[in-house]
C-alpha cells in the first residue's frame, strides 16, 4: 500500500552486552500526529533492536532518503495537497509531483546514443577487419618483433574506437527511421497493438513521453506492469521504484534548471522535514520557485490511444494530473 507520510520521526534505541553497546535507529512516520510518528519510531526502532539481540544481520539505521533509492520505506517528502489516495508532494529538487496507488504513468526518455548489440558488433567487425588489413600491409618485409607490435597498436586501437563508432552507427539508424521521437512513438504503437482494450494518454515530455493508461486501475506490483514498463522501455530506476513504494509517479512542474533557477534547493538533498532554522531559506526559495514555474507545463498532451472506456478513478486522476501540470495550455514545457 502506497504510504506518504506527513509527520516523521527518529527514535534511537541501545543495548549493551559484554562490554560492547549496540546501537539502532530507525524512523516512524504518521498521518495523525508528531506523536504518533514518535510512537512508531520507537516501536521500529525496539523491534530491530530485539531482532539483533538475537543474532539476525540489519544495518544499524536507516538512509535519509526522499523518493529514489527509498528502500522500501513510504515517500519522504513535503505533502503539498491530498485528493483521495492521490498524493501531491515536493521532491528533493523542489517540482510537485503527483503520487498514485493505481493509475499507471510510464516515462520514456528519447535516447539515441545508446548502442545495441547488434550495432556494437557491427562495429567492432568493422574496425577489426581495417585493423587487420592495416595489419597486413604492414607485414611485408618486417621483422618478428616489429608485427607484434603492430598487431598490439591495431588492437588497441580498434578497442578504444569501437564505443565511439558504434554510437555513431545507432545515432544513424535512429535518425534514419524519423529521430528519437518517431522511434518511441512507433515503439509505443506496436505495444498499443496487442492491447486493443487499453485506453493510453500520451503527452511530450522535455525528454520524452508520458504514458497515462487509464481503462482500469493497477496494482505496481503485478506482472503486467512490469511487462509495459519493458516493453516500452521505462526507466528502470522508476520501474523499481514504483514496486518498492507502491506507487506509481509523474512530475507536475518544471525541473528548476531548466527555467532559469541555477541555485538548488536548501538543505540539500531536500528531505523533508527540514530544521526549523532552514525554514525562512527554503520558503524564499519555493516562492520564487513556484512563481516561475508558473510560467511553464511540466508536459503536452498529445493523442489518446486505444478503444478501452476509461475507468472513472482513473479519469478523475488523469484530470488532477492535466490541470496541475498545465498539460492542455500552450506553455513552454521543462
Amino acid at each position: 500500500m502506497m504510504i506518504v507520510p506527513s509527520f516523521w520521526a527518529e527514535a534511537r534505541v541501545r543495548y549493551r552486552r559484554k562490554g560492547k553497546q549496540i546501537t539502532i535507529r530507525r524512523y516512524g512516520w504518521s498521518d495523525a500526529s508528531q506523536d504518533d510518528a514518535h510512537h512508531n519510531a520507537q516501536a521500529r526502532a525496539d523491534e530491530a533492536l530485539a531482532r539483533v539481540v538475537s543474532g539476525e544481520a540489519l544495518p544499524r539505521r536507516e538512509r535519509k532518503v526522499p523518493y529514489n533509492g527509498g528502500n522500501g520505506l513510504p515517500i519522504r517528502e513535503e505533502v503539498i495537497a491530498r485528493f483521495d489516495d492521490t498524493v501531491v508532494t515536493r521532491n528533493s529538487y523542489g517540482a510537485r509531483c503527483l503520487n498514485t496507488p493505481g493509475v499507471l504513468f510510464a516515462d520514456i526518455d528519447f535516447t539515441d546514443a545508446p548502442s545495441s548489440r547488434n550495432v556494437r558488433v557491427t562495429a567492432l567487425f568493422l574496425l577489426a577487419a581495417g585493423a587487420a588489413a592495416v595489419y597486413l600491409l604492414a607485414a611485408a618485409g618486417r621483422s618478428a618483433g616489429t608485427l607484434w607490435i603492430a598487431g598490439a597498436m591495431c588492437a588497441l586501437l580498434t578497442m578504444s574506437l569501437a564505443s565511439t563508432i558504434a554510437n555513431l552507427l545507432r545515432r544513424m539508424v535512429v535518425w534514419g527511421k524519423g529521430g528519437p521521437e518517431a522511434l518511441a512513438r512507433g515503439n509505443v504503437l506496436r505495444f498499443m497493438s496487442t492491447r486493443p482494450g487499453w485506453l493510453v494518454h500520451v503527452y511530450r515530455t522535455p525528454a520524452g513521453l508520458r504514458l497515462v493508461a487509464t481503462h482500469r486501475l493497477f496494482d505496481p506490483l503485478e506482472a503486467e506492469v512490469a511487462e509495459c514498463f519493458k516493453e516500452l522501455g521505462t526507466d528502470p530506476v522508476y520501474a523499481a521504484m514504483c514496486l518498492s513504494q507502491h506507487c506509481f509517479r509523474a512530475r507536475l512542474s518544471a525541473k528548476p534548471w531548466r527555467i532559469g533557477i541555477n541555485d538548488r534547493l536548501r538543505p540539500r538533498p531536500g528531505v523533508w522535514p527540514v530544521s526549523p532554522e532552514w525554514l525562512p531559506q527554503r520558503r524564499a526559495w519555493l516562492e520564487r520557485y513556484d512563481r516561475t514555474a508558473s510560467g511553464f507545463a511540466a508536459c503536452r498532451f498529445v493523442e489518446t490511444l486505444g478503444s478501452g472506456a476509461s475507468a472513472p478513478a482513473a479519469e478523475a486522476v488523469l484530470r488532477l494530473h492535466d490541470e496541475l501540470s498545465q498539460a492542455r495550455s500552450d506553455l513552454p514545457i521543462a
